[in-house]
């Protein structure tokens, strides 16, 4: 049974958007990033589109924008590409694999992830990822917003992104102090935009990780150790967004090894309690399609 206790509490994604939204005005006016303002709306507008279109088709009782929000921000601020269409389907494909790509009423892959791995197969070069080198002070400010909200909204899949920092830094400076390399390598190498807006934005989404806190656990290590394969030994760059995509696969299996419950993003504040007994006995108390 769900305590009513726990009914409450604000959407964590209020905040990631406006996490993501300040660094992408802040990149656009201040740090001229590499990418025009126009793909940026453009992207914005065409996840929002899709979005609402996906929920007329699989007839959501609600429109929400918050998760494609943050989804077409993340692209904005990871996505790199000459064309404007290529930008526009990319922002397409992102969306849209939330509902189709789906296994027990989860995705399959995050959002952004896919969109971005999908796009790198197909467009034959046309697609790149921007590797987030903003400067210390952007840097070092995101970071700190990140941390707090973990802080503040108590996030409950702050132990996958925990977890994978913690395999990430333990990877990337053990390989460096195995070769006798100096500690700026590791350290400019972990000063890089790109990876706080995979672990705090596409690692852990709720949607896509493991219900239990041991499943999140292993999935972390095991993206962590793959895309340390990718980057250090196949010499590839992008580890982490492939090895992301690779191991989601994975989460079915351990969801069924390691069983859990399933994440939601946001619940009334208050409920009946035989409505929710009712709705838990039916394995219903999530959402039909995710947002």
């Amino acid at each position: 049974m769900i305590k009513p206790g726990r009914l409450s509490g604000c959407d964590p994604r209020y905040h990631q958007i406006a996490a993501l939204l300040l660094l992408l005005l802040y990149g656009l006016f201040r740090l001229r990033f590499d990418v025009r303002p126009v793909q940026a709306v453009l992207t914005l507008a065409t996840v929002l589109l899709t979005q609402y279109l996906c929920s007329r088709a699989w007839k959501l009782p609600a429109f929400d924008p918050k998760s494609s929000l943050i989804s077409g921000l993340s692209l904005c601020l990871l996505l790199r590409t000459n064309s404007l269409l290529v930008a526009t389907a990319t922002a397409l494909v992102t969306i849209a694999s939330k509902f189709i790509l789906r296994w027990n009423g989860k995705h399959i892959f995050n959002p952004t992830n896919f969109g971005l791995v999908f796009m790198m197969l197909c467009a034959r070069g046309g697609v790149w990822v921007s590797p987030g080198q903003w400067g210390d002070f952007a840097f070092f400010a995101f970071l700190v917003i990140c941390l707090g909200g973990l802080v503040v909204n108590r996030a409950s899949r702050a132990d996958v992104t925990l977890a994978f920092l913690a395999a990430w830094l333990a990877l990337t400076f053990g390989r460096s102090l195995w070769l006798g390399e100096p500690l700026a390598i590791p350290l400019h190498r972990l000063r890089n935009g790109a990876l706080l807006v995979f672990a705090f934005f596409m690692i852990s989404d709720p949607k896509t990780t493991p219900n239990s806190r041991a499943g999140r656990l292993i999935f972390a290590g095991l993206v962590a150790f793959g895309a340390a394969f990718v980057q250090f030994k196949l010499f590839r760059t992008n580890g982490l967004l492939w090895s992301l995509a690779v191991f989601s696969l994975a989460v079915p299996l351990l969801d069924r090894l390691l069983p859990g419950q399933r994440y939601q993003w946001r619940k009334p504040a208050i409920a009946p309690t035989a409505e929710i007994e009712t709705a838990t006995m039916k394995g219903n108390v999530y959402e039909p399609i995710a947002a």
